[in-house]
């Protein structure tokens, strides 16, 4: 089943929660490409994955320091953990699948956004929420 959006998810900075929705989305476009057993696409899907959450991570350090999180340099380090970890599993695919590892690998990209978001993003909520969600660092 995908993983929908729930207001418990945000982080109260729309930039960030617009991020998580779309890295979201991908990691729900795979998971049915495995379900559906159309291996051909989880590839593509995992580069974006990859692509958008580079991305993102960027942006998210740039605003955890902008908005003066005393563990931005501890996301930076998460942040690098989670691409090296995808750059191994997308490393390991293979023509086939068994039905273990269609589960083990759909588990490992829901760990991949939601443990991201709740245990590591919610840690900056109390700093966020003292700017406008709108806030965006230049």
């Amino acid at each position: 089943m995908p993983i929908q959006w729930r207001d418990q998810f945000s982080v109260c900075n729309d930039m960030i929660d617009t991020d998580h929705q779309y890295l979201l989305e991908i990691i729900n476009k795979a998971e049915a490409s495995l379900k559906a057993n159309q291996l051909a696409r989880l590839p593509v899907l995992l580069d974006e994955l990859a692509h958008y959450g580079q991305l993102h991570f960027q942006r998210e350090e740039q605003l955890a320091r902008a908005i003066g999180y005393p563990q931005s340099d501890q996301l930076h380090v998460s942040h690098d953990a989670l691409q090296v970890k995808l750059q191994e599993v997308r490393a390991g695919l293979g023509d086939s699948w068994s039905q273990a590892a269609i589960n083990h690998f759909t588990a490992f990209l829901r760990d991949w956004l939601l443990n991201h978001v709740i245990k590591e993003d919610m840690l900056m909520k109390p700093w966020l929420t003292k700017h406008s969600p709108r806030f965006v660092p230049r």
